[in-house]
């Protein structure tokens, strides 16, 4: 799991494959942006298990509150549309809402969102 920094000091979590599978990949990254002094991160919904888009398995509020929990806000880009559970579009939607996850369509998009 490797994290750069942005010239504007958002950390961006690199990978091509799906690395958040479980609570424990969750908590190791969150503990990996920490020591790194990123106070936020963006990641791809590509590195995320597609079970985090279950809400039905409780993975994503127990992966989000840690983030939570030490202050890091989050962007997760890709395109979401394609999940057609009501439950996460209004879990998106509230998220957003609140600014601390945010779920977004690009990096762009991502950037300015967390700048916010």
């Amino acid at each position: 799991m490797e994290i750069i920094t942005l010239d504007n000091g958002i950390g961006q979590l690199i990978s091509t494959d799906a690395v958040i599978n479980s609570v424990e990949d969750g908590t190791d990254l969150v503990g990996n942006a920490y020591f790194q002094g990123v106070n936020k991160l963006i990641i791809d919904e590509k590195q995320l298990t597609p079970r985090f888009f279950d809400l039905s398995t409780k993975l994503a509020g127990e992966i989000l509150q840690k983030f939570s929990n030490y202050q890091i806000k989050l962007a997760i880009v890709g395109d979401l549309k394609k999940f057609e559970s009501n439950s996460l579009k209004d879990f998106i939607f509230e998220s957003n809402k609140a600014g601390q996850i945010n779920f977004v369509n690009s990096t762009l998009e991502a950037i300015s969102a967390l700048n916010r």
